[in-house]
């Protein structure tokens, strides 16, 4: 901080970095307030706080986010140990408060007393819609299988709106790019998963994850479902809530025939790689993708049997056949190595074809030397390279879908 004056290092000291602020929280116990371990942050605070993610005006700020674990009933509160004042040149602080307050649904307790009364009342919270699919769990630390249950709902739902406007919130935190959607839209599919737990003899839910589906037409009798948002709340990640959810909305659209396949909005990466499990764990006792199949080649087949059976689009069909085809091959083996390679690196090349009919088009328009400008820019061996460089990374994120596989 050299060459800050006095005063800019003394409001240096009242920056806060809001992911670290804020502390979030899955309530069930009354005892899990003061318990540091039951206590998240963020992965991000730009949303609501700027591209900074800093507050400013404030030491030892801490930004309270409470839930209730089932129905999400919500406790916000602010602490910190000072504050800026009129003694600094004038500054004020940052309104924490109100930034919180454009995301977080009012209703919330600001009193712990008043939220604590709601913990209480938590044994009569049930989850909204539909029972589609009961699955558990093994948890090594308490040392016995954990269940959960997914559901479907819909805005019709008694209660889910409120419900929804609260778990929302979340987003704003776990997705870069989150933003709330119109629930007054009939298009939308709500499908959520709980944890069921025993409080004093008592059955109760805990909110694990949710996933947002809308339903588009396509003409002329069809639908095309597309996957908006999904999240698994942190306390559960990484225990497989996220290929239970998606394996599950997939199997109820499945037994439907006017859904055409099922699509994403902006998959993240990770989204892809779960996308990729799913899809090939759905697909691989299908008859097209028998290992004699599958040494033959793509096909129309696989693309038919894929969108009428499980409703997997063409492009997520022709990715669940590499993989599938990657477990078929002895890659130790020249021939079968040197077959997938090329399989899949014909299909890599669409754009540096593309590029090459681009400069067959230039060769037929441009004059000489606008022509030799363009191909300055234009470096083979380096598009080679590239293209060795994304098979590469393929072969290895299919490995880890087989992996992943064979450990299910």
């Amino acid at each position: 901080m050299a060459g800050l004056s006095a005063m800019e290092k003394k409001l240096a000291e009242y920056k806060c970095n809001t992911n670290e602020a804020i502390h979030l929280k899955l309530v069930r116990f009354q005892e899990d307030l003061e318990d540091d371990n039951t206590t998240f942050h963020p992965e991000f605070s730009h949303q609501v706080f700027g591209d900074d993610e800093v507050a400013f005006g404030y030491k030892g700020l801490k930004i309270l986010l409470y839930y209730i674990a089932g129905n999400l009933s919500t406790l916000f509160r602010i602490d910190y140990t000072s504050k800026v004042n009129e003694n600094f040149d004038c500054v004020e602080a940052d309104d924490v408060e109100s930034k919180i307050r454009e995301i977080v649904p009012p209703g919330f307790s600001t009193s712990t007393d008043d939220f604590v009364s709601l913990l209480e009342k938590e044994v009569n919270f049930k989850p909204f819609g539909t029972l589609l699919h009961t699955y558990s769990v093994h948890n090594e630390e308490a040392g016995e299988d954990v269940k959960y249950q997914i559901y479907k709902a819909d805005i019709t739902c008694p209660g889910f709106r409120e419900y929804h406007e609260r778990l929302q919130t979340f987003l704003m935190w776990f997705i870069e790019t989150a933003s709330f959607i119109d629930v007054d839209d009939e298009r939308w599919n709500y499908f959520l998963v709980f944890e069921k737990y025993n409080k004093d003899g008592a059955t109760l839910f805990a909110t694990v994850g949710y996933m947002t589906v809308y339903n588009y037409y396509v003409y002329p009798d069809k639908t095309r479902p597309r996957v908006s948002q999904m999240l698994i709340l942190p306390p559960f990640q990484g225990e497989g809530h996220g290929a239970q959810l998606l394996e599950t909305v997939h199997r109820y659209y499945m037994s439907s025939p006017a859904v055409l396949d099922i699509t994403a909005e902006d998959p993240s990466e990770n989204y892809v790689k779960l996308r990729d499990f799913v899809l090939v764990k759905l697909c691989q006792d299908l008859p097209c993708f028998s290992p004699e199949k599958l040494k033959q080649g793509f096909s129309q087949d696989m693309v038919t049997e894929a969108q009428q059976k499980l409703k997997v689009n063409k492009q997520h069909t022709r990715r669940v056949y590499e993989i599938l085809r990657l477990h078929a091959t002895d890659m130790g083996n020249a021939e079968q190595s040197r077959s997938y390679r090329l399989d899949v690196k014909r299909r890599l090349m669409g754009p540096y074809k593309k590029k090459q009919r681009e400069i067959a088009k230039m060769r037929r328009c441009l004059r000489p030397e606008e022509l030799t400008n363009q191909l300055n820019q234009i470096d083979i061996n380096l598009q080679h390279k590239q293209l060795e460089e994304t098979f590469q990374q393929l072969v290895s994120d299919y490995r880890r879908v087989l992996e992943r596989l064979a450990q299910a």
